[in-house]
């Protein structure tokens, strides 16, 4: 589901400072990489920040924290699954986080989860994205643990009218031309809720039936991302009053 791999992104200013955004997993090559980059920089590890509270991007945290004991952990509450044994410091959308020796500004983007943040830097134009985006790939809105597609939706649609210069995800290569992408995950979205709707008309009331007859070709592996998906969507039609899920779902 990570594809390559997580990426984190270690800014170190000129003043000896330096922030980490996102933890990965406590993998023993990436804290080791990361040791040896703060050394090259002569930089201490003052700040993580977190995008949001998914596994492959939290379970980290204790590792960094035994290992830089000096540095704050910095993330957008998500009560009843903020489990990891540190002092969080909370961000609040619009707010301002040092990173380095640069501004970034908090944007809180919910719809991947209800704590999802990106790291905006506005001279440059540069975001970190999260898991809003992924080159070559979509990215799954996980309905069973707080996901919400017309939440996911509004984010990007804030992310392109901020005009970003490249997008830096926490999966895959960065994107640099963010406008293109943006409009085909809309795009994207918009077509899949005309195929979940024409699953509906065609009779299919049920997650999997419909999941299956628009992944069709899809590997089984990944068949339980796609319920996700389609439950998301169906999720987002019936609170847009066009479905109902009384004795499966139906078109109204």
């Amino acid at each position: 589901m990570t594809g390559s791999g997580n990426n984190t992104y270690l800014l170190a200013g000129g003043n000896g400072s330096a922030a980490l955004i996102d933890a990965g997993t406590g993998e023993p090559r990436h804290l080791a990489d990361l040791d040896a980059a703060l050394t090259k920089a002569r930089a201490r590890l003052d700040r993580v920040l977190v995008t949001h509270g998914h596994r492959d991007h939290v379970d980290g945290v204790p590792h960094l924290a035994r290992a830089y004991p000096s540095a704050s952990f910095f993330k957008r509450p998500w009560p009843g699954e903020d489990s990891q044994p540190v002092a969080w410091q909370p961000m609040g959308d619009g707010e301002s986080v040092i990173a380095g020796d640069e501004p970034l500004t908090v944007l809180h983007t919910p719809g991947h989860s209800p704590d999802h943040v990106a790291f905006w830097h506005e001279p440059s134009g540069a975001i970190f994205a999260g898991d809003l985006v992924v080159l070559g790939s979509s990215v799954m809105i996980h309905s069973s643990r707080g996901g919400n597609l017309a939440q996911y939706l509004a984010s990007l649609e804030r992310l392109l009218a901020l005009a970003p210069t490249r997008l830096l995800p926490a999966h895959g290569p960065i994107v640099p031309d963010p406008a293109t992408l943006l409009k085909a995950y809309l795009d994207h979205r918009r077509l899949r809720e005309q195929q979940v709707i024409a699953a509906l008309r065609a009779g299919y009331s049920d997650v999997q039936r419909i999941a299956e007859s628009i992944y069709d070709d899809l590997d089984p592996a990944l068949m339980p991302a796609a319920r996700e998906n389609v439950r998301a969507h169906l999720d987002k039609l019936k609170s847009d009053g066009m479905v109902t899920d009384e004795a499966g779902w139906r078109l109204r």
